[in-house]
Parts: C-alpha cells; structure tokens; sequence
C-alpha cells in the first residue's frame, strides 16, 4: 500500500491562499471523507496531494518521495484521481473513455492487453455501464456519465484513489451504490481512498477516518464517533442539529434543526426511532 502524507503544505491560486501550513495523512488501506463547509478547501487540499497543485511550501510524498519529483505516469500508476467536473473529449465513447484510464498502465512497448480489456471489462459491470460503452459521453445524462468516469478511475486499478464529489448528479439509491462499491473496493483490494463529500450523514457512515476542515485549516480528524458532533456541525456548518446514532450503521446521523425549531426541542432517541 502507498502513504500519501501532506507536511506543513501551503497551496494558493495566483496570490490567493487557500491552505496554509497544513500536515496530514491519508491512512493505509481505509476510507478517509473530507468534510466541511463550501470553500473551506477540502477540493484545494484533494488537488494538491493528486499532484495537480504544486505546493507554495510544504510537500506531498508519496511512499515517503516527494510526489513532484517523481514522473507524472509513475505517479498515475499509484494514485488516481476523479476531479470534481472532469471533461471528456467530444464524441468519445464510454468505452474508450473508460479505457484512457489504463493509460498509466501502457508504454513504448506495450500494447493493449488482456489484462487492459478486463480491467476496463470489470470497472464498466461494476459501475453498471456496462449497457453504455459503445454510446457517446455526452449523449449521456449527468448521473450516467458520473458513473462512467467513476469506472474510468477504477480501471486504473491504482494503490490510492482520490475522489472529489464522486455522488454528484446520482440520485440517492445511486449514491448509496457508488459507496457500496468503492468501499467493496477498499475492503478487496485494500484501496487506500480519500473522498471529499457533501453528505456528511453518508460520509459519517463510509469513513474509516474523517478529516473535518474550516478555512483551509483541519478542526479534526479521526473515527466518525469522534469526529462527528453537534459541536463540531455547529462550528464547521454554522448549523444547529442533533446528532443520534444511526439505527441502521450505529454511525452518527445529523438531523438539522431549523431557524423555526425551539431550542428545546427533542429528538427521539434511536430506541424511538426503531419500531
């Protein structure tokens, strides 16, 4: 498995500061989500540990080198990222789209192999595109084409995957399947993943390791137990809430409380809320 670590890492665009003297690490083979609020910097954070940001100070290692110094296909064949609004080349089929994934993989002597075909074969039926390939990308609605470039991503069949708003666009039985397989991912191949998610109430349920981030700083870090509180929901989302378990994952589940709810009100407790 491949360490990625970020140490005292500053990114900025143009003079901008994003991130500022950040350390963090991605933990070996588990599931980390990145949460907070918009603009807090967990994309930022996403795009400089995938090599796409080159740090103001600081660095990013990958397997204890920094990640800029090594080459760019040498990097892909290790980690992979889907960004949060990838664009494909026009008329591009959803097969060859999802075979540019096995690019890393290819070289001046190597052609298109068996092992290529079932890992483009595998991440389309994992995804259920399989039915697309031979369809164009952009002929495709937005959760459909979502999924593909998720399959794009798993063919790459890398040791670390990066993931930005991967449920965008999926409607909710689309997202829960997207979880499921990327988790199914981590627990086969020991996938080390790091997501940046929106839904903290999914995240909380998904996470081996939560990394909590405010204005481009991380609050906290640790189990989704730990993490997840209606202190910290108060502090990073400005959001008043209750936090029960989850009678289904015992993870913690966030119920908003409106501007409209009193202060004293009450939420059933999960022996309640199980008939």
């Amino acid at each position: 498995m491949a360490a990625l670590h970020a140490s005292a890492l500053t990114l900025k665009y143009d003079q901008r500061t994003v991130i500022e003297g950040l350390s963090a690490g991605i933990p070996e083979g588990r599931v980390t989500m990145i949460v907070g609020a918009n603009a807090c910097g967990k994309s930022t954070l996403l795009r400089g540990l995938a090599r796409l940001l080159k740090p103001a100070s600081g660095m990013v290692t990958l397997d204890g080198k920094d990640i800029h110094s090594r080459p760019a296909r040498e990097v892909a064949r290790i980690l992979g990222l889907l960004p949060q609004h990838p664009t494909a080349p026009d008329g591009i089929t959803v097969r060859d789209l999802v075979g540019r994934g096995r690019y890393p993989h290819q070289g001046f002597f190597r052609s298109w192999s068996a092992d290529d075909e079932r890992a483009v074969q595998d991440a389309l039926t994992a995804t259920e595109t399989l039915d697309l390939a031979a369809r164009n990308v952009d002929e495709l609605s937005g959760g459909q084409r979502q999924r593909v470039w998720i399959a794009m991503a798993l063919a790459q069949e890398t040791e670390v995957l990066l993931l930005d708003e991967p449920t965008t666009y999926l409607d909710l039985a689309h997202q829960v399947e997207v979880l499921d397989l990327i988790t199914d991912l981590n627990r086969r191949r020991g996938t080390t993943v790091a997501i940046v998610l929106h839904d903290l109430n999914l995240a909380a349920r998904y996470a081996d390791h939560v990394i909590a981030m405010k204005a481009g700083r991380i609050v906290a870090e640790g189990t989704s137990l730990e993490v997840v509180t209606e202190g910290l929901v108060r502090d990073v989302f400005g959001l008043e809430s209750r936090v029960v378990p989850d009678p289904v994952s015992g993870t913690p589940l966030i119920i908003p409380l409106g501007r409209h709810h009193a202060e004293s009100h009450t939420v059933p407790t999960t022996l309640e809320l199980v008939p």
